[in-house]
């Protein structure tokens, strides 16, 4: 088995990677983005934010916090790595019945190598001047992270056998597009965002250039074909013989939705505020990391189950 610290670090690297998420919001939306206008350093051949930088003072302080958290994801990342490393070393050359330990070792690498893009990715962004398509791609490159940190979370607590469908495969693959579907929702919302008045700094306005008003809309649509496969799904799954987890994070998904959909029309009709984009921001993390974790709840490789949960496997896999 995986020691529970491993574990532990494992949902340590999911939850920051998905809190840096929300603190890069944050510096967007409070104009900080070029609070710190320079990179690697901050300003001035400084590290740290100066007195001298010119930039309102909470502006760099935002935009330095958020750089900050960089280095507690290198060091969760590498504690990661490193533990899926040494059970590698351990196991090499014996028979082990445990979670496959390479598997582990190349998702655990997920997260580290990620970091280390992403500390490039934001250096580009300052020294482009908040380029729009660059900080969208910085937003999207940390939802590929999170996921492949949802992933090794779960993976961790499985023994490795090979995937067994918990439901039946139409409904396997129902959860598939949703994800697919989810990510493109997702992927509008920077659109919208780079539309928007959210430049990620007050005094360097750099939008993508399309109307506001047309991207809203077709996010809004596409946000309605997820609602329609949602509930689909959990009509599928209430209909079949599926795992109580399955049941409970589809509905959990459904009510995130929900949440999302009122900030998000909320937040159209009032101007945008700041504060209901970063709850936005918010929702989306979550919604992305539940739905992953709704997905690989459908499989099972070696879990510990209850009676009837294995013959639920059983019926299925055939």
């Amino acid at each position: 088995m995986i020691p529970r610290w491993l574990r532990t670090v494992f949902w340590a690297n999911l939850i920051a990677q998905s809190g840096i998420i929300v603190t890069g919001a944050i510096v967007r939306v409070t104009g900080s983005g070029l609070g710190c206008p320079d990179w690697p350093d901050c300003a001035d051949g400084s590290i740290t934010p100066t007195a001298y930088q010119a930039e309102a003072t909470w502006h760099k302080y935002i935009e330095f916090g958020n750089r900050t958290l960089t280095f507690l994801l290198v060091i969760l990342a590498i504690a990661a790595f490193a533990g899926s490393l040494a059970r590698v070393m351990r196991r090499r050359g014996t028979t082990f019945t445990g979670p496959k330990t390479r598997t582990l070792l190349l998702l655990s690498a997920i997260p580290l190598v990620g970091t280390f893009a992403q500390a490039v990715l934001g250096g580009i962004t300052v020294l482009t001047g908040l380029n729009p398509f660059i900080v969208a791609g910085h937003f999207l490159v940390s939802i590929v992270i999170v996921a492949g940190c949802v992933n090794l979370v779960v993976r961790s607590a499985e023994t490795g056998l090979p995937p067994r469908p918990l439901v039946p495969k139409p409904v396997l693959w129902l959860g598939r597009v949703l994800v697919l579907v989810s990510a493109a929702v997702i992927t509008m919302g920077t659109i919208v965002t780079g539309s928007g008045p959210h430049s990620g700094d007050a005094d360097t306005p750099n939008r993508m250039g399309f109307d506001l008003r047309t991207v809203a809309w077709l996010h809004a649509d596409m946000v309605l074909l997820f609602i329609g496969l949602l509930i689909g799904l959990i009509i599928a799954v209430h209909l079949v013989q599926s795992p109580a987890r399955t049941r409970t994070l589809a509905w959990a998904l459904c009510a995130i939705t929900v949440i999302q959909g009122l900030i998000g029309y909320t937040q159209y009709f009032t101007g945008v505020p700041w504060l209901l984009v970063t709850f936005h921001v918010v929702g989306a993390a979550v919604l992305w990391v539940v739905v992953v974790f709704l997905l690989l709840s459908m499989q099972d490789r070696g879990h510990v189950v209850a009676s009837g949960q294995e013959r639920v496997r059983s019926n299925y896999e055939k």
